[in-house]
Formats: C-alpha cells, sequence, structure tokens
C-alpha cells in the first residue's frame, strides 16, 4: 500500500523535470530567434502568406473571437477565476489553487521572454497586441489551461480536447498575423512547461484531494 504522505511524490518529479525541459526549449528558441535575426525564418515566412491566402469572413470572424477569448481581461481574469471556483464547486481547492497559479506564473513567463527577446511582430498583423511577438502570450494560456485540466483530469479525452484548443488558438494568432508560426511554438512550450513546473509544486496534495474524490464518487454510487 503506497504511503499517503508519498503520494504524488514520484509524479511530481516527472512533472518538475518535464517542465524545466519544456521552458529550457522555450527559451533556447527564443534565443535561436535572436541570434538568427531578419528575415524570420522560412517557415514563418511561408505561413504567414499561406494564412493570408486562406482569408474568409468565417475564418477572420471565428479568430477575432479566440482573440478575445484567449486574452484581454476575458482571458486573464475571467478564464482562471471562473475555473478556480469550477473546481471549488466539485471541493477540489488544491487544483483551484493550482490552476491560478500555474496561470500566474505563465503569464509572468510569457511577459519575462517578451520583453527579453524583443521580437517584432508581422507587418500585416489586423489585432492590437502588446509588446513583443515572442512568444505567443495566447498560445502559452491555452497550453497552461489544456495541461493543467489534464493533470487535474487525466483522462485521454480531455487531453485530446486540450490539444485541439491550442492548436485553434495557434492558427488564430497566425491567421490574424500577430504571430510568426515559431511564436506559437514557443507560447506552446513556456504554457506547457509553467503548468508543469506548478504541477510540481501542487502534485502532493492535488493526489491526496484526487483519492478523497475519487472515494466520495464510490460512496455516492453505492448510495443512489
Amino acid at each position: 500500500m503506497t504511503d499517503r504522505r508519498t503520494e504524488g511524490v514520484r509524479p511530481a518529479m516527472a512533472y518538475l523535470v518535464a517542465g524545466l525541459v519544456l521552458i529550457t526549449l522555450a527559451c533556447g528558441l527564443g534565443w535561436w530567434i535572436v541570434t538568427h535575426g531578419e528575415p524570420p525564418f522560412a517557415v514563418d515566412v511561408w505561413w504567414n502568406t499561406t494564412t493570408a491566402e486562406l482569408s474568409s469572413a468565417f475564418l477572420t470572424g471565428f479568430s477575432r473571437v479566440m482573440n478575445w477569448v484567449g486574452g484581454g481581461w476575458f482571458g486573464v481574469l475571467v478564464v482562471p477565476i471562473g475555473g478556480a471556483i469550477g473546481l471549488i464547486l466539485l471541493r477540489r481547492p488544491w487544483a483551484a489553487a493550482y490552476f491560478l497559479a500555474a496561470e500566474a506564473v505563465s503569464a509572468g513567463g510569457v511577459q519575462v521572454l517578451k520583453h527579453l527577446f524583443g521580437r517584432v511582430r508581422p507587418e500585416d498583423i489586423i489585432v492590437v497586441s502588446d509588446y513583443g511577438s515572442y512568444p505567443s502570450g495566447h498560445v502559452a494560456n491555452a497550453a497552461t489551461i489544456a495541461v493543467a485540466a489534464a493533470v487535474i483530469f487525466p483522462r485521454v479525452w480531455v487531453m485530446i480536447v486540450g490539444a485541439c484548443w491550442v492548436l485553434l488558438m495557434a492558427f488564430s494568432r497566425t491567421y490574424l498575423h500577430a504571430h510568426w508560426l515559431s511564436d506559437t511554438v514557443g507560447g506552446a512550450l513556456i504554457g506547457a512547461g509553467a503548468a508543469l513546473l506548478v504541477a510540481a509544486a501542487f502534485a502532493v496534495p492535488m493526489a491526496r484531494e484526487h483519492i478523497a474524490a475519487g472515494r466520495r464518487e464510490g460512496v455516492a454510487r453505492l448510495s443512489a
């Protein structure tokens, strides 16, 4: 039988290592971009041109909705707070604290890298955005939500939905020419890395909380 005092220790180490690796990759990609200089990578130019050729009213409307949902006051305040409230209602206070902490660390990491690398955005950007093209804050936020959801609810369908959410956000950011393709890769790396790094700190209490939730569900089924 597993000692409850050590429950979650092994996942915590895995989260820590994976988180550090992803954050290191995000920093390494940023350094590569800076040392590469102008013009952007060939794949960035190609994808920027490709999305311009895909222009349509539907994709523009969809991308503008994603721009609003994934950033600004809605993405920065409503999504984290709403998610935390939902987890508290599910009697998962440690998971709620983890979700808020992951969102905060991800947002902070994005801003550090933006000001560290100061990459120029595509000239044909069609939305208003903040300083620094690398990494994409919208994609980082999407990746943080996706990974945090998978940590809290380790189900295959949660992972699939999360991956689709990140890909759709990445497409919308490049379609709006707010970012180069490589910016979205960096955003996914820093967002996922932040979620895993913070998960390492919360793994033990969340594991105990998850077990308790499972027991409550089992009791509810038996009494139904």
